[in-house]
């Protein structure tokens, strides 16, 4: 009997690939997405009609877009995380206390993942968006869970998707980052001046299990003006780990 084991692989992994690169154009038809993935016509025609057909993609005119049909199980695995609902209403009232934007993150494959995202009154607008899948070592929440994740974790992220530069204050080295993981573990908490966007500052901390193992991290974020000023950003650093600390209780507690 014929092994036909890589057959669904590779269509499934071609189809993941189409929708990233539908999303990615916007939208677009059926020669330039053929054109774009090196594949025939048919190829992209068929697997936009089987996802069409299943709600996952739309027709409008000549191009196909994203559809909605992903909107369910991305909530769905969204409240399925721990502490959720908890987490968001947390997320929520920091945002409103500091007046920034403060945003919930996981770690998922090796890259950070948005969870929730809030803003206060006066919170800079960003192109992070629900869902959004970044390096872990661009953004200050994802440095925040490393420091607090086993070495060899660390490690395995590290050489499955190295330390991409960002902006010319990424880090980029692993020597680097051992060091500003020991310098994160010293005060509690994690600073990005400029690595991530320029003229963007966060300060964010690790929401760990009662194991001191990382189950997500929590940031704020905002201009250089407001976030870089040394009062300031303690009162936004120990603000973020009072949170942290209610949540990790709430959560210990309620699995118990």
């Amino acid at each position: 009997m014929a092994d036909h084991t890589d057959t669904p692989v590779k269509s499934i992994g071609r189809m993941a690939t189409l929708l990233q690169t539908l999303q990615q154009f916007d939208g677009a038809g059926v020669t330039e997405l053929a054109n774009e993935l090196d594949v025939t016509k048919s190829t992209v025609y068929n697997h936009l009609t089987s996802l069409e057909q299943h709600g996952y993609v739309v027709h409008e005119g000549d191009d196909y877009y994203v559809g909605l049909g992903f909107l369910d199980h991305g909530e769905y695995a969204r409240q399925r995380q721990i502490g959720y609902q908890l987490i968001r209403q947390k997320t929520r009232e920091v945002a409103e206390e500091t007046g920034e934007l403060c945003q919930y993150m996981v770690e998922e494959h090796g890259l950070g993942v948005f969870l929730i995202r809030e803003s206060g009154r006066q919170a800079v607008e960003t192109r992070t968006r629900i869902g959004n899948r970044v390096h872990l070592n661009h953004v200050t929440a994802g440095k925040a869970f490393l420091a607090y994740a086993p070495d060899e974790r660390v490690a395995e992220i590290v050489d499955k998707h190295g330390l991409p530069g960002k902006t010319e204050n990424t880090i980029t080295s692993t020597e680097a980052l051992e060091t500003e993981l020991q310098a994160i573990r010293d005060r509690g908490y994690a600073v990005d001046k400029d690595e991530h966007l320029k003229g963007l500052y966060a300060i964010g901390v690790p929401i760990q299990y009662e194991s001191g193992q990382p189950l997500g991290a929590m940031s704020v974020a905002g201009p250089a003006n407001r976030i870089n000023d040394e009062q300031r950003a303690e009162e936004i650093a120990q603000l973020l780990l009072e949170k942290a600390n209610e949540l990790q209780l709430t959560i210990k507690h309620s699995q118990s």
